[in-house]
């Protein structure tokens, strides 16, 4: 979905709101605006901003409390405004038709409603139905707020600059900045907001046309300058939105960042040249439109004193999740709610702020991986035409393979089909070939370290968890890190594979596995710890040093983890020979043990990680400097050991995608890696992030690292393993359906539920080849009855 809030600015706007804000803060103190003697529930409330956000502010405020003050100061006439249709979700309605009849009537009165999403890739359209949009004009969103303020008794100041909000805050009660994207307000006190402003690679305008589009519209055009796209929808009866949108240097090569003629009529007719097919040869029109940078705004606080940031002001996400009005309209409510409910207006900013943290968080997210996806687009330009409509209705993972499939079965099993799935099988489900090895199906049980070895020989713990796990349906299932040698432990109950009594007893392990889980693979993890060694077991203090009993430690360079962390040995050429045959020992006796699988840790820091990060690798010789160099000797170590490991079975890598901190690893340079790597012979490449240096700033979020998967998927041209916070199976088939990977490993829910991959066999009702039931677990293949959940339901309500 797509909303117009404080997105186009027309040519001029930014440096009036500029301006402003400059002004604002030489009227501002650094100290907390406290005016004297505040009501415990404002009584007089000044409102910045008249846009959506700012007036349904002002009209719940007004209507809780009708005796209540309430200023809505707007610099712009009340008929000018940015953008054309605005789209609002069924949610978003329902809160307000629950606070505001008289508003949500009016809204229903003029909305445009539609259910389809057609896609347009190289001359096909792929439509899925079954979505459901409400939009409407801007102007006619306005004018129903602007009514329903002056009815309610709201004092509505057009064409008037506000005062500067640390003034407003001696005069009143309560401030709400709702002054958009660019906010006055939120610069005057950044001190305390703390605002994070990241600026995004692709350019885009909004225009509109004069007819009605009949689905949410997506065309790709494929230029002699490059990618360009279409974003549209209808917002009225006879009239679209428009945008079109591309990268940052294919704006510059078609000549858009030329200054238009005075009307700025050029790039809006070049843009309807371009998408002539979409918009059946008729023109544009524009409304003062710019050529644009998104602009992500993130705030560490909202609130300031008596002050609190609203809408765009306070944050913003990506326009093609639809999100902009929206999420102004659900703070509204929220603050509007907080400030009835609690006991002062301390306790309601900081309940509004507790309250809306979180779901826009989540949101920006979700709008992150959209617009990073359009950035990449043409790295999917290559899919079929019905994949490539999947991945793009599911790239911000709101939507999902089992929701699609709710809406419109028909477009999600065509696009099954197309995949290769036979008739009622999940693409989970579906074998995947790595030479001579046939996975069942796409599920792998991440590597989990257990800290539960004694001298490095795996016990009947890991006999028991393995062994539960590889019962437990998954095509794949991995074994911890297993050391190449004593000093490269993380722990002292880290497992090995540097004698053979260890061996051994790996053998018991993988003979279990293949004897009681037919169909079942089972990998090796080979690693060395490197700087990361001789500390704590997890749940004694991890990464902290041992207290007693440590061994030396070896790294690319001398530099310890993190402070207090013991600083490791820098190798010598003669130990870096002595480290690759450790390798290849090891590697010996894991084919000799029965793994069917053979991975090989260059992630998080460990050992041959230290040498691909110039954070970790600070060598000045052969195996130090360019990326080229740092990559030698995990490339050495890799070539030996896939010497050693039979030809018919598989290897894949493991890497940290990027550092998590500044002059670290980038995506850009892992797919330089895995391209390495898969040169070398790597079949897969296994797809995590971080855990390289102590300061990391990883961004957490459901399924984050898979975007690097998919990354290098496409551009490294390599099967992958996805990882990181995937842990439903409706994610699972929302990846492997769009492509973005070939495999996903899960280790967390895993741990919660040893036969994760059965459950979710029989959540989906399948029951093919991809998995299968142990014989004495036949009868568990249906999940048990709950309480009785058919009684009648009370009809009647009866009252004094």
């Amino acid at each position: 979905m797509l909303s117009t809030q404080g997105t186009a600015v027309p040519p001029g706007a930014r440096d009036r709101v500029e301006s402003a804000a400059t002004a604002a803060r030489a009227r501002s103190t650094t100290t907390a605006p406290h005016p004297p003697d505040k009501p415990s529930h404002p009584h007089r409330i000044a409102i910045i901003g008249g846009g959506p956000g700012g007036l349904y502010t002002a009209a719940l405020l007004k209507r809780l409390t009708p005796d209540r003050e309430v200023t809505v100061w707007e610099r712009n006439p009340p008929d000018e405004t940015f953008g054309f249709g605005v789209v609002l979700s069924d949610e978003t309605l329902g809160g307000i038709e629950h606070a505001d009849p008289d508003v949500y009537a009016a809204l229903q009165r003029d909305f445009t409603r539609w259910d389809d999403i057609g896609i347009v890739h190289r001359g096909t359209r792929h439509t899925s139905r079954g979505h459901g949009f409400a939009a409407l004009e801007r102007h006619r969103l306005l004018e129903i707020l602007h009514a329903r303020c002056r009815s309610l008794g709201v004092d509505l100041r057009f064409r008037t600059e506000a005062p500067g909000p640390a003034r407003l805050a001696e005069t009143y009660d309560l401030v709400v900045a709702a002054d958009g994207v660019h906010s006055a307000t939120r610069e005057a006190f950044a001190h305390v907001f703390r605002p994070h402003i990241t600026e995004h690679r692709c350019r885009y305008i909004w225009l509109a046309a004069d007819f009605p589009f009949d689905a949410f519209r997506f065309e790709i055009a494929e230029t002699e300058y490059g990618v360009m796209q279409l974003h549209g929808y209808p917002f009225s009866a006879d009239a679209s939105t428009v945008i079109v949108e591309m990268r940052e240097e294919v704006w510059r090569a078609a000549g858009f960042d030329e200054p238009d003629d005075t009307a700025g009529t050029d790039s809006v007719e070049r843009c309807a040249k371009i998408f002539a097919d979409a918009l059946g040869g008729r023109p544009l029109r524009s409304n003062n439109s710019a050529w644009t940078t998104f602009r992500t705004v993130v705030n560490e606080r909202w609130s300031h004193g008596n002050v609190v940031l609203l809408g765009d002001a306070a944050h913003t996400a990506h326009f093609s999740i639809g999100s902009g009005t929206k999420l102004a309209v659900e703070d509204a409510l929220a603050l509007a709610a907080c400030l009835d409910e609690q006991p002062s207006l301390e306790h309601a900013l900081a309940a509004y702020e507790a309250e809306r943290k979180p779901v826009v968080a989540s949101t920006q997210r979700a709008a992150r991986a959209s617009l990073e996806w359009f950035e990449n687009l043409p790295l999917y330009l290559a899919q079929p035409p019905r994949q490539f409509a999947f991945n793009l209705l599911t790239r911000s993972r709101r939507v999902t393979h089992d929701n699609l499939r709710l809406r419109d079965a028909r477009f999600t099993g065509e696009v099954e089909r197309e995949f290769g799935c036979p008739p009622g099988t999940p693409p989970m489900f579906t074998p995947f070939r790595m030479r001579g090895l046939t996975l069942r199906n796409r599920v792998v049980v991440s590597p989990m370290d257990m800290y539960s070895a004694v001298d490095g020989v795996p016990g009947d713990f890991h006999l028991v968890h393995l062994g539960a796990r590889a019962l437990g349906g998954a095509g794949l299932v991995m074994t911890e890190m297993v050391c190449v040698g004593p000093e490269g432990r993380i722990t002292p109950g880290c497992a090995g594979l540097y004698t053979g009594r260890q061996a051994e007893a790996w053998r018991r392990i993988t003979d279990f596995a293949h004897a009681q889980a037919p169909g079942t693979a089972i990998g090796v993890q080979l690693g060395h710890s490197g700087r990361k060694g001789s500390t704590k077991l997890m749940w004694e203090g991890m990464d902290e040093p041992l207290d007693d009993g440590n061994w030396p430690l070896v790294a690319a360079s001398p530099l310890p983890y993190k402070p207090g962390s013991q600083v490791p040995r820098e190798l010598s050429r003669a130990q870096l020979t002595d480290m690759r045959e450790q390798f290849t020992a090891a590697a010996v006796r894991a084919a000799r043990a029965g793994f069917d699988l053979l991975e090989l840790h260059c992630a998080h820091g460990y050992l041959l990680s230290g040498f691909l990060s110039p954070l970790t690798n600070h060598r000045t010789d052969a195996y130090g400097g360019s990326p080229e160099k740092r990559l030698r000797f995990p490339l050495e170590v890799f070539d030996a050991v896939r010497a050693v490991w039979p030809g018919d079975r598989p290897m894949t890598v493991r890497i940290s995608a990027t550092d998590w901190a500044e002059g670290g690893v980038t995506a850009e340079d892992a797919v330089a890696v895995a391209r390495a790597f898969a040169a070398h012979g790597a079949d897969a490449i296994d797809v995590s992030t971080g855990q390289v240096v102590a300061d990391e700033k990883p961004e957490f979020g459901r399924s984050y690292q898979t975007p690097f998967a998919d990354r290098v998927r496409h551009e490294a041209g390599v099967p992958v393993i996805a990882v990181g916070a995937i842990s439903s199976w409706d994610d699972v088939n929302s990846l492997i359906l769009a492509g973005r990977t070939d495999l996903c490993a899960l280790a967390r829910p895993h741990l919660y539920d040893p036969h994760w991959t059965l459950h979710a066999a029989a959540e989906q009702g399948y029951d093919g080849p991809g998995v299968a039931w142990p014989a004495p677990y036949l009868a568990g293949s249906r999940q048990p009855r709950t309480g009785r959940t058919d009684a009648p339901k009370p009809r009647l309500g009866l009252g004094s």
